[in-house]
């Protein structure tokens, strides 16, 4: 994505060497000060967007090739795998290139490459914001099946989710075209960290609510049965537990990314924050990463779902 701090990497590649292995080390920024880089080479970059296509296009794949699995839910799932797929998909192409540009194979022009680095930006800050959506989308989904049980169907029809996932796709194009059109403003950037701001704390604020009326659920249930109060206990520990994960892969895998944003408003030029800037390909690399952990929460955890999975990679149509 075209931001302060980030290297156009695609254009870069016209006059760059290749890329080193990727190492831990201390690189000087501007001012001479001493910064701790993490360098990400292309290979790394290609390996991480294979694996994660890969995957992600399995999950879109089973989903759709399993009829038991067309409810809202799953729908919500599958275009988060969709749009995971087409981040990493786009990190793939722009490495791809990059590789063929460096070894002589592919020769282009720079205004070529630019229009194909927009058109890259534009899909990856499109599925960035969709994919932090569909996030959200599921959140709400699984908020209303445990709170409002009952009318649940009714509530969360199949046209109203696909309604919300294209509201959720016309937006995301439409935002992020005006993103990488207007990426210098500070009131861009500052929409882009308050949208991330919102997804952490509506995420937040759900899941939490749910783990307690699971736990109250769960304390029900075995005063009924005149259990120990340790039961609730250990249910109420597991599932704070797993809380943790989700949210803090969440965190993890987005804050730095966001966190960079932040900086380029608060502290453009401050020596501490360019040393910060010069990581930002690994923070891509984390939400590479991200993607490839999503399937594992919140697809291959289904039955139903590992089974139709075995069905595909057998082939069995």
């Amino acid at each position: 994505m075209a931001v302060q701090g980030s290297q156009r990497r695609l254009l870069g590649s016209l006059n760059s060497t290749p890329t080193a292995i990727p190492q831990l080390g201390l690189a000087a920024n501007q001012t001479g000060a001493r910064c701790l880089e993490v360098s990400i080479s292309d290979g790394l970059f290609l390996s991480l967007g294979l694996v994660s296509l890969v995957e992600n296009a399995l999950v879109v794949a089973t989903i759709a090739k399993n009829r038991n699995l067309h409810s809202p839910m799953y729908c919500f799932i599958c275009c988060l795998a969709l749009s995971d797929l087409l981040v990493s998909g786009s990190n793939v192409l722009e490495t791809a290139v990059i590789l063929l540009l460096e070894a002589g194979a592919l020769v282009a022009r720079a205004a070529v490459l630019q229009q194909l680095d927009n058109v890259i930006d534009v899909i990856t800050c499109s599925s960035m914001l969709s994919s932090l959506c569909f996030l959200g989308a599921i959140a709400v989904d699984r908020y209303i099946s445990i709170f409002y049980a009952l009318r649940y169907h009714s509530i969360v029809t199949l046209p109203r989710a696909r309604r919300a996932v294209a509201a959720i796709w016309v937006a995301s194009v439409v935002f992020s075209t005006l993103f990488i059109a207007y990426y210098d403003h500070v009131a861009v950037l500052l929409c882009l960290v308050v949208f991330f701001l919102a997804m952490l704390v509506l995420m937040a604020v759900l899941y939490v609510h749910m783990l307690a009326r699971a736990c109250q659920h769960a304390q029900g249930i075995a005063r009924l049965h005149k259990r120990q109060h340790p039961v609730h206990q250990g249910f109420g520990l597991k599932g704070a537990v797993t809380l943790t994960i989700l949210l803090g892969i969440f965190f993890l895998c987005w804050g730095p990314f966001f966190l960079h944003l932040t900086l380029i408003v608060l502290c453009p030029e401050h020596p501490t924050c360019g040393c910060i800037f010069k990581n930002f390909n690994l923070f891509l690399a984390l939400i590479i990463c991200n993607a490839i952990i999503d399937p594992l929460i919140y697809a291959f955890h289904s039955q139903e779902l590992r089974r139709t999975l075995k069905e595909v990679l057998t082939c069995s149509w």
